[in-house]
C-alpha cells in the first residue's frame, strides 16, 4: 500500500494547498476546540484506526478519545469518537477523515449484509481489483473489516489467467505452462488462478498441474453445481460475474469456496457520518 504519511501529504496538497482561507479568516489562530463524530445512518463502522492516525499525522497534539472499534455495528446517533485540539487542524482533518470513514464504512456495511445472506454456507466473499486508484488499501481493508476476504492486492501477488490472457497466449494449457515456467525462472511462488468460461475449459484446466483455483466466470447456478461436482476438491473454486445480493444464496449453496464481487467496492454508497463542533472555541485571550 501507499505509505499513509505520503497519502495524507498528497491529500492535503490537493485540498489545502496554500491554506484553509475560510478558517484562517473566521477563527483565531490559537483557537482550541472539540468535535464529535456523529453516526447518522445505521451501519458497520470501518476506518476508525485510520482516522486516528490521520488526525495525529496532521497534528500530533490533537487528542483523540475513541469509544468504538472497526467492525462494530452502529445506529443513528452513536458517537464513536471525539477529538480535541487546535481548531484549524481539526477543520483541515475533518473532510479527509470523513471521506475515508464514510466510504470504508459503506463498503464494510455492504460486505457484512452480503455475508449474512450466506452465513449458513462455507463460502467466502472476495473483493476484486475494481477499486478506486490509490485508494485500494482502504477499500480492501473495509471488505475485511466487514467480514469478507481479500483477493489478490494487485497484479504482483498472484497470477490470475483470465480470458484475455488465454486468448493472447493461444489457449489455456499454453498459458498455464508459461506461468509455471515463468515462476520457476523468476524464483516465484505465487498462486495461479485460471478463469473458465465453460465446462470444456474446466476440464482442460484440470488436466494441467499447478493451478490453485478455478474461477467459474458467468456460470449459471446449474453449471456451477456441475463444475463443483467435476472439480471435486482438486482445486479451489470461485464464482464470479453477475452475482448480486439477489442471487448470491443459490451460488453459495452450490458449494463454491469463494464468490468474488466487484460491486463490494465499485458500486457502494458511503455511510452518512459527520464531525460536529462540540464546545465553544477557547483562545489564549
Amino acid at each position: 500500500m501507499m505509505n499513509l504519511e505520503t497519502f495524507v501529504r498528497l491529500a492535503l496538497e490537493e485540498d489545502v494547498r496554500d491554506g484553509d482561507h475560510t478558517s484562517l479568516a473566521c477563527i483565531p489562530e490559537d483557537a482550541q476546540g472539540s468535535m464529535y463524530m456523529l453516526i447518522k445512518e445505521d451501519g458497520v463502522l470501518a476506518g476508525l484506526e485510520v482516522a486516528v492516525r490521520i488526525f495525529h499525522l496532521i497534528d500530533p497534539d490533537i487528542q483523540v478519545d475513541v469509544s468504538s472499534t472497526d467492525g462494530r455495528s452502529h445506529v443513528y446517533g452513536d458517537i464513536p469518537l471525539r477529538v480535541m485540539g487546535d481548531v484549524h487542524s481539526l477543520l483541515i482533518a475533518e473532510r479527509l477523515v470523513l471521506n475515508i470513514l464514510q466510504r470504508m464504512s459503506g463498503i464494510a456495511t455492504k460486505t457484512r449484509s452480503t455475508m449474512n445472506l450466506i452465513s449458513h454456507t462455507n463460502t467466502k466473499i472476495l473483493d476484486t481489483r475494481k477499486t478506486t486508484p490509490l485508494f485500494r488499501y482502504f477499500e480492501k481493508e473495509a471488505v475485511r473489516i466487514g467480514g469478507g476476504t481479500n483477493h489478490r492486492m494487485g497484479l504482483y501477488d498472484a497470477m490470475m489467467i483470465k480470458d484475455n490472457h488465454i486468448d493472447f497466449a493461444g489457449g489455456i494449457s499454453r498459458a498455464i505452462t508459461r506461468c509455471t515456467d515463468y515462476q520457476k525462472a523468476q524464483g516465484l511462488d505465487l498462486d495461479i488462478i485460471v478463469e473458465a468460461r465453460d465446462m470444456e475449459e474446466v476440464n482442460e484446466i484440470l488436466d494441467n498441474e499447478g493451478v490453485r483455483r478455478i474461477l467459474l466466470d458467468n456460470f449459471s447456478v446449474a453449471e456451477t453445481k456441475e463444475a463443483v461436482t467435476v472439480i471435486s476438491g482438486q482445486t479451489e473454486t470461485e464464482s464470479s460475474g453477475g452475482i448480486t445480493k439477489e442471487n448470491i444464496v443459490p451460488y453459495a449453496e452450490c458449494g463454491v469456496d469463494f464468490i468474488s464481487m466487484g460491486a463490494l467496492t465499485h458500486k457502494v454508497r458511503s455511510l452518512d457520518i459527520s464531525l460536529k463542533a462540540e464546545f465553544d472555541v477557547q483562545t489564549a485571550d
